[in-house]
């Protein structure tokens, strides 16, 4: 089995941040930023558990929702990875890694 604790401890830390943050910093694009991160994760998850399905797009469920959106959409990616390992983990905690550094730049 993968060990998935790397890609979650990204997704953890970044949706805390996005969690805390105040509203100003969520308006300056660190909202936006995790919003496309938590689709980009969902939508990984989704071409690794269905690869013929074309993936749904979550939808903007508010800033002060993008932290949980973000955690849910990366958890499903762990869980993913977990039984489809032809996604690379490495990629997948880069890419959470750099939205992370974006947001809060």
């Amino acid at each position: 089995m993968l060990d998935t604790t790397p890609l979650i401890t990204a997704v953890d830390r970044f949706a805390d941040r996005l969690r805390a943050a105040p509203q100003s910093r969520l308006k300056r694009g660190a909202a936006a930023e995790g919003l496309a991160a938590a689709r980009e994760l969902a939508m990984r998850a989704q071409r690794a558990e269905a690869p013929g399905r074309e993936p749904r797009v979550m939808p903007d469920a508010g800033m002060f929702a993008v932290g949980d959106q973000l955690a849910v959409a990366g958890r499903d990616l762990a869980a993913a990875l977990e039984t489809a390992p032809s996604v690379e983990l490495d990629e997948a905690v880069q890419f959470v890694e750099e939205a992370a550094a974006r947001a809060f730049a």
